[in-house]
């Protein structure tokens, strides 16, 4: 079978589905999009992923349904007969004059996307990632840091960066040279026992993970402190660790080639990494 995407209202053969050549999406990167994990055919916070791009959406004044999407992204899941899956949606303001005027566009596309995921092997979860201190900066007063827009060259430009460098990853700091997140991550170190991230005003994503991992370390009764962070502090930690909906969470035992740490993934980090599976297993039964 061919695989299917939806395409506006409808489920279409990946091959000959189409976009207008005056999508704003393409010609202005006037788009949204989230990446979603189905486990066995359900995806973990959907609801939490479809708010947050409708919160953008908004800021953006494109207008959505948030119950089309939620049956877009479904119907796209069963449709290809996926279990494991990676999960793509993407809205963007739609079709509209060449001179950029986003009035001009009535009506937004939506795109859905699905294809099975394989995860990282566990050995390297048990590895855990390399990363660089990347050269490329997020600016915390853009809009553009705190939305999971289409204008993605920046997170992509570092992701090469460090595929360059021999690494996995990369640690992107913001203009005033504070750490902010990683390219495609978001990220936590632990000192003196507590759990350290950025804050919401560092210019992070606030990533769906993100806050799954603060309401696990709560419960766990884990000190969290969010906020700024020194580029020196990532050498002086004693465990780091990244997440996003795709890897959950995976530690990060080298930094610019020095061991975080001892090297390995942390006690802390590891009993984050299994809380989280609990939970996704807990939730999608």
């Amino acid at each position: 079978m061919s695989e299917l995407v939806y395409l506006n209202g409808s489920l279409v053969p990946r091959a000959p589905a189409m976009l207008s050549p005056l999508d704003y999406g393409f010609l202005y990167g006037l788009a949204l999009f989230e990446t979603m994990r189905a486990y066995d055919g359900r995806i973990f916070r959907l609801e939490e992923h479809l708010n947050r791009l409708a919160q953008a959406a908004e800021e953006l004044a494109i207008m959505v349904d948030i119950a089309e999407l939620r049956n877009a992204v479904m119907a796209t899941i069963k449709a290809n007969k996926l279990g494991d899956a990676r999960v793509r949606l993407t809205v963007s303001a739609g079709e509209g004059e060449m001179t950029p005027d986003p009035d001009t566009c009535l009506k937004p596309t939506v795109l859905v996307m699905a294809r099975s995921y394989h995860p990282y092997s566990e050995d390297v979860y048990v590895r855990g990632f390399r990363a660089i201190v990347s050269s490329y900066r997020r600016n915390s007063r853009s809009l553009l840091s705190r939305i999971k827009s289409a204008n993605y060259a920046e997170s992509l430009l570092a992701r090469q960066e460090a595929r360059k460098a021999g690494a996995d990853e990369a640690i992107c700091p913001n203009e005033r040279g504070l750490v902010a997140e990683a390219s495609m991550c978001n990220i936590y170190l632990v000192s003196g026992g507590v759990l350290k991230t950025p804050g919401p005003d560092s210019g992070i994503l606030p990533g769906i993970t993100r806050g799954v991992v603060l309401e696990l370390a709560a419960g766990m009764g884990i000190p969290v402190a969010e906020g700024d962070i020194q580029p020196e502090e990532l050498f002086g930690a004693r465990e780091a660790f990244l997440t996003s909906s795709l890897i959950e969470v995976m530690p990060l035992t080298v930094i610019e080639s020095k061991a975080v740490g001892s090297g390995q993934p942390g006690v802390l980090t590891r009993k984050l990494m299994a809380a989280y599976k609990k939970l996704v297993a807990r939730e999608l039964g």
